[in-house]
């Protein structure tokens, strides 16, 4: 049989021009395919298999580069080709992409909108298993002091302290916040509870002279902004 119809080939029998290390070179990772990239990552293949045919499987497997984010390390362990060590390697870039997405450059990042704070925060909190409460401190200007988690559970009025949402504002002077949860079924439609919860942070924060100017709820790549849903927040100043 003649190497050309062996299927698939290592990545050193492939043409210079098709290898993936070569073609980030040539190319920039921009244009590399997601499957290229996770080669990359992975390094040298199994015996008669280069490593992007075990990226292109687990890719095809979970629907795609979302999909395969979302998996945790059993799930990745059982794909074909991947194995303990390249599973722990893929969980780790995904949690590097997610902390670089929420990562946020003190006084360079303004607010203007929420989808400001949700392109941050989605792809870090989406698809947590139990619920999170953070808020975003912003200065005179809307630019973002910090995030802070300040709780982890059961969000709501019941067991949520409204004065540790603004502990950290006031130590900070921070002339604003922004609340962010998740909802880790995935559905970010605000519950009764977030709605009460958003109440008493609000009058706690008139009370303090740090005005709450919204707060998002977020799901599985999806959020939605109380303010733009009409609940009555404060603007920078105390104005509402």
């Amino acid at each position: 049989m003649s190497q050309s119809t062996l299927a698939p080939r290592l990545i050193r029998e492939l043409p210079a021009e098709d290898r993936p290390r070569e073609r980030l070179a040539s190319r920039g990772p921009g244009g590399l395919a997601n499957a290229e990239l996770i080669a990359l990552l992975w390094g040298s293949g199994a015996a008669g298999h280069s490593a992007v045919d075990p990226a292109s499987e687990a890719l095809a497997r979970h629907g795609g580069l979302a999909g395969l984010a979302a998996a945790g390390p059993v799930e990745l362990e059982s794909l074909p080709g991947v194995g303990s060590a390249r599973a722990a390697q893929l969980v780790a870039a995904f949690e590097l992409g997610r902390r670089l997405l929420a990562d946020w450059p003190t006084g360079r990042v303004t607010i203007r909108t929420p989808r400001d704070v949700a392109d941050r925060l989605v792809m870090q909190m989406g698809r947590l298993e139990r619920e999170e409460l953070r808020v975003v401190l912003l200065n005179t200007k809307n630019q973002v002091l910090g995030v802070q988690t300040v709780y982890q559970g059961n969000v709501s009025t019941a067991l949520v302290r409204v004065g540790e949402l603004f502990r950290d504002a006031v130590r900070q002077s921070a002339a604003g916040v922004i609340l962010v949860h998740n909802h880790p079924s995935g559905d970010p439609t605000p519950s009764p509870d977030d709605l009460h919860l958003t109440a008493e942070a609000i009058a706690a924060g008139r009370l303090l002279d740090v005005p709450v100017l919204d707060h998002l709820v977020i799901g599985h790549d999806a959020f939605v902004s109380l303010r733009d849903r009409g609940v009555a927040f404060e603007r920078p100043g105390g104005d509402r």
